[in-house]
């Protein structure tokens, strides 16, 4: 995070996840930093707002760790915060195993790879995906900006998951088709065992799901929320080769060799769905073509 010595840092976390939030609270204190420390209740969904108070509490500092059970990363209230030039690292479902393995990565090779896989993104239009479980997806990313998610917070009003390693994108509203099979990790559900979860997609939107009881309960996390969660929201490529898939999904879908694609809110990332909702799906092995040219085989990734 870069944090100077004169910064105040702002540690947010819920009942679930105390024991990573007071270790980094009682680090910051050890170290000479200005901090405070807060609790608030867990959320039910990922990227449920929290209250006004924390919203408002988190524009007040220069860094905030947020590790909650829930991701706050994708709410009214971090980009807020980071508008305003919070430094912002969200650490959703973390454990203490997977803050272990996933911080411990090199992250000048991920920030250096995950910039790589943005520049060859943003010079693209159209993206197929497909992968051994049955994925066959296309959609359009015509003028849609990438992130790299690179684990590197210095600048004013960055922001990402801690751990990281991932580029992704918004795909255009309405333009995917086809399926995508997730064989990986779902959020709010963990590591795929048994059905794998099949999602077909029309127009932009999950049409239908199937795959057993995983599907079912996907199904009644989204019409909780109405027909934009079921929004293609993102495409993103993991790039970070230290972490492994654990059902964890913070750490999943930063598994160098996967990708993922998620449902519901898009806006911070370029795309214009804000529902207060957001669901990844890994998938493992994929083949990504850019405009027909491979730049991913079989997990494999092929961009220099």
């Amino acid at each position: 995070m870069a944090a100077g010595k004169n910064e105040k840092i702002l540690v947010i976390t819920d009942e679930l996840k105390r024991e990573i939030g007071y270790s980094l609270y009682s680090t910051a204190i050890r170290l000479g930093y200005s901090a405070l420390f807060v609790e608030m209740k867990s959320g039910k969904i990922n990227g449920e707002e929290p209250s006004a108070e924390i919203g408002h509490l988190m524009q007040q500092f220069d860094v905030v760790f947020i590790p909650t059970a829930k991701s706050l990363t994708h709410t009214d209230a971090r980009r807020n915060a980071s508008k305003k030039g919070v430094r912002i690292a969200t650490f959703p479902g973390i454990t203490r195993e997977v803050m272990i393995r996933g911080l411990n990565a090199d992250y000048k090779k991920i920030s250096e790879r995950s910039i790589r896989v943005k520049n060859v993104l943003e010079k693209g239009k159209e993206i197929r995906v497909t992968a051994p479980a049955g994925t066959d997806i296309s959609f359009s990313i015509r003028g849609r900006k990438a992130i790299a998610s690179k684990g590197l917070f210095h600048k004013k009003g960055e922001s990402g998951n801690l751990p990281t390693g991932e580029t992704f994108l918004a795909p255009v509203e309405g333009t995917s088709n086809g399926v995508f099979v997730v064989d990986g990790s779902m959020a709010g559900l963990g590591l795929v065992k048994g059905s794998k979860i099949k999602v077909m997609v029309e127009n932009g939107f999950a049409a239908k799901i199937t795959g057993g009881r995983g599907a079912k309960k996907l199904v009644k996390m989204l019409d909780s929320v109405g027909k934009d969660a079921r929004n293609i929201a993102e495409f993103g490529i993991g790039t970070n080769d230290s972490v492994k898939l654990s059902g964890i999904l913070l750490e999943d879908e930063k598994v160098m060799g996967t990708i993922h694609i998620a449902l519901g809110n898009n806006v911070s990332m370029g795309g214009n769905v804000n529902v207060p909702i957001h669901l990844d799906g890994v998938i493992k092995e994929p083949t990504v073509f850019l405009d027909g040219k491979e730049i991913m085989k079989a997990g494999k990734l092929l961009v220099k």
